[in-house]
């Protein structure tokens, strides 16, 4: 259940809901660039998000915050101007793309463990309290009581480096990291009560629902390429919300039904089939300003090795793209 998260010095922006364009531009080089070595004109930029109704001013603004964020670099003494990832950037990517593409393949090995952060703070440190409560969310815990924090598993590095890193300054402040084990983990006053499962299910429904038309179209090949670059793009946009906010408990926690898996198949079969057609598209979008796109835009899919997924085509590519449209997810994804 943890997650590989390389890179620290590169930050991504947060998920969220609904596309900035500098959450959609960083959606477009995590799942069609995979080198650090093409350069990117900022004309290419403009013309991709172009796609999506994206302005070009917004795109430039977006340019710009991907740059301070470190995900994006500019090559020197370039007009108009050129950009490239950063190395770090392409290793964040592929170890997000990684997670977000192997998500609820497998139920998690439970061995019944979690870690357990508490900590007191004085009233006069109200804004080391929000800065640790926003910490704790950000790997994953949930509050079971005001000042309890929780989440599965046996890591506790992460939250013991982290309150160390906030507290360890603040005049009265006391914290402790513990690993435990509930005796009535699905009760009302046990863990699972601390989520929100409702509605997370209700979100996983509303996923499937959202895509159903278009997951239909896509096994009918009914969808066009300049169709598949915005739709599949929305899709991977939409779904990678949940790996974030899903603390991916034991079946034995979870309601009945439970929708993940509905969502996820219908999340790979839409990632998969129109992966393809999503590129040759964004190559025909950039080339008027990029003439090397072809050789650089790639695309990712899930891969029979759950280790890593696989950039598919370009010249710099590990094999030619599929031309059939691809296969549903049950013939190349992990389950």
């Amino acid at each position: 259940m943890t997650v590989q998260e390389p890179a620290d010095d590169v930050r991504i922006p947060r998920a969220q809901i609904g596309s900035s364009p500098q959450h959609l531009l960083t959606t477009l080089l995590g799942e069609y660039l995979d080198s650090s070595a093409a350069d990117l004109p900022s004309t290419a930029v403009i013309a991709m998000l172009h796609e999506f109704g994206v302005s070009e001013s917004s795109a430039r603004a977006a340019l710009s915050r991907l740059v301070k964020r470190g995900l994006i670099a500019i090559r020197e003494n370039r007009r108009p101007p050129v950009y490239h990832l950063t190395s770090q950037a392409i290793a964040k990517h592929r170890s997000r793309v990684q997670h977000f593409l192997n998500f609820g393949a497998h139920p998690p090995q439970w061995t019944g463990d979690w870690v357990m952060a508490s900590f007191s703070i004085p009233s006069s440190g109200q804004a080391s309290r929000h800065a640790v409560r926003r910490s704790l969310s950000a790997l994953r815990f949930v509050g079971l009581y005001d000042s309890v924090w929780i989440r599965p598993g046996s890591d506790a590095a992460p939250v013991k480096e982290t309150l160390s890193e906030l507290l360890r300054h603040v005049d009265g402040a006391r914290w402790s990291v513990m690993h435990v084990r509930f005796d009535e983990e699905s009760g009302p006053h046990g863990p699972a009560a601390a989520y929100d499962l409702t509605a997370l299910a209700a979100g996983y429904s509303a996923f499937v629902e959202q895509y159903a038309e278009l997951r239909v179209a896509a096994r009918a090949g009914e969808v066009d390429a300049a169709r598949a670059l915005v739709a599949r793009t929305s899709a991977m946009d939409s779904w990678r919300t949940f790996p974030d906010i899903d603390p991916d408990l034991p079946d034995h926690l979870l309601p009945k039904p439970w929708p993940r898996q509905q969502a996820r198949d219908t999340f790979l079969d839409i990632h998969s089939r129109l992966g393809a057609l999503a590129q040759a598209r964004l190559i025909q979008v950039a080339t008027p300003y990029w003439p090397d796109a072809a050789s650089w835009i790639t695309h990712f899919q899930a891969s029979n090795d759950p280790a890593r997924p696989e950039p598919t085509g370009g010249k710099h590519g590990v094999r030619p793209a599929r031309t059939d449209g691809g296969q549903g997810p049950r013939d190349r994804a992990t389950h």
